[in-house]
């Protein structure tokens, strides 16, 4: 008898309909296994199904945002996958990171009297920068989670079956990828140097302003005016001390320290003037080409003045980092040798890590395909691993052109070549064996190992009474 071949073309609108809004399981698995079996074999169903192969659906738009751009519906569906991962990953490293920054800035600014809504503004000002950091990371999740879900459903298997190739699947992302380039670009190139100047403008602010002749213990004040004082011991008012320590500039070459068991200071003049009492102090005096001064008294009054407003902070400019694209590209034609040197490494990073984005799907979508069912944690594992080799080795070639050790253009552009190397070898693989990459072995044991680790920690749980 004579039968026909089978043909496994499926249509991705009923796929789409059936995974995407309703969910109706059964009718997707009907439709996958009626279609991938000859015709003969089910001879009421040959008529419809040949339709059904044949038929070309209408073009559905959405009238939403993305469907006002006429995308298709495969890549309407890939991208509102990837959105909620993407808003969640991003929402929860950038409050991380930023969480960690506010931490670090109560502990810096524990001895000021800076107001609360100072390290708001501090902390405002490193949203650009965290957000830099953050951006690559959510892409990557976002990606690698979405092929992981599609995996984990069979319409991998599904689109592949259709005609779909890997590559056509990963046209979205690294559209997505492009804009997030530009966007990338501003945010790196002009948004960051201003949140980075406005940063430290306010933490001299918050360090230098606002003392009201109160002291810390174990703490190093600066009044200004070349004094440095600390107390071991201070009472809750913060005028009385014990074990003091003075140290201040009296002439250009000529310092004094002070010590004492105990002190009393008092602000004077209208809160610009310091009166320190000192008890049982010791002083020292060194001067230029002349033997040091040593003395000691039980009672010693020290008279300083002290600023209260802090002093004029720089103008923008005073590091690399604070200039923009177009400040970084006149400072490499103008600027100094060594001053041009670290103007171009800070501009070719700044690059890099812009036109690194549409990578990142090249990497996520074959680790993605690897990752076996309930086993995503390995592949995450090994991508962490490879960002972070890749952001520590610009960081390296940045230090190496400041220092003269190479030229910037090949210290920052190489890690970025072999990163892209690596990226289109994994996404090669991958389309000759969809789901077999070179780290494939890596992955395995990753999660052998973490899978027994788990069964260890569960056995070994004691059995509630």
């Amino acid at each position: 008898m004579k039968t026909s071949r089978p043909t496994h073309r499926v249509l991705f609108t009923d796929l789409w309909l059936i995974e995407g809004a309703k969910r109706s399981a059964p009718r997707c698995k009907t439709v996958i296994w009626a279609a991938c079996l000859p015709r003969p074999c089910f001879p009421p169903l040959a008529r419809p199904l040949a339709a059904m192969r044949v038929r070309k659906p209408a073009r559905r738009r959405s009238a939403g945002v993305i469907g006002l751009f006429g995308l298709p519906m495969m890549d309407r569906y890939l991208l509102q996958l990837m959105a909620p991962p993407m808003a969640g990953a991003l929402g929860v490293v950038l409050i991380a990171l930023l969480l960690e920054r506010i931490l670090r800035l109560f502990t810096l600014l524990a001895s000021s009297s800076a107001r609360f809504e100072l390290i708001i503004d501090l902390v405002g000002n490193l949203v650009p920068h965290y957000l830099g950091l953050a951006l690559p990371a959510a892409f990557f999740i976002s990606v690698f989670l979405v092929i992981a879900r599609l995996g984990d459903n069979n319409e991998v298997d599904a689109l592949l079956a259709s005609g779909v190739s890997i590559a056509r699947l990963t046209v979205p992302f690294v559209a997505v990828g492009a804009v997030l380039t530009l966007f990338s670009v501003v945010l790196f190139g002009f948004i960051q140097p201003y949140g980075r100047y406005g940063y430290n403008f306010d933490l001299n602010e918050a360090l230098n302003s606002g003392w009201d002749a109160r002291v810390q213990p174990r703490t190093f004040i600066d009044p200004g005016h070349g004094i440095t004082l600390s107390a071991d011991k201070v009472d809750p008012t913060g005028r009385r001390l014990e074990g003091v320590f003075l140290r201040r500039t009296l002439q250009p070459g000529i310092e004094e320290v002070i010590t004492a068991g105990s002190g009393v200071l008092v602000p004077t003049q209208g809160g610009k003037q310091l009166t320190l009492t000192l008890e049982n102090a010791q002083q020292y005096r060194e001067r230029p080409d002349r033997e040091p001064v040593v003395g000691g008294f039980d009672q010693l009054t020290v008279e300083q003045s002290f600023d209260v407003d802090a002093p004029p902070f720089r103008a923008r400019g005073g590091a690399q980092r604070e200039l923009t694209l177009t400040e970084l590209r006149r400072e490499m034609k103008t600027a100094p040798p060594e001053a041009r040197r670290e103007a171009a490494s800070e501009f070719y990073a700044r690059m890099v890590r812009s036109i690194s984005l549409p990578l990142l799907p090249l990497l996520a979508i074959p680790l993605g395909m690897a990752a076996k069912r309930g086993r995503r944690g390995p592949g995450i594992v090994i991508a962490a691993i490879v960002l972070l080799l890749y952001q520590h080795s610009i960081q390296l070639g940045q230090g190496f052109a400041d220092d003269g050790m190479a030229s910037p253009f090949i210290a920052v552009w190489s890690p970025f070549v072999l990163f892209a190397a690596l990226c289109m070898w994994l996404f090669a693989s991958s389309q000759r064996r969809p789901g077999e990459t070179p780290f494939n072995f890596i992955v395995d044991a990753l999660g052998d190992g973490i899978d027994s680790l788990v069964k260890r920690f569960r056995h070994r749980q004691p059995e509630p009474a």
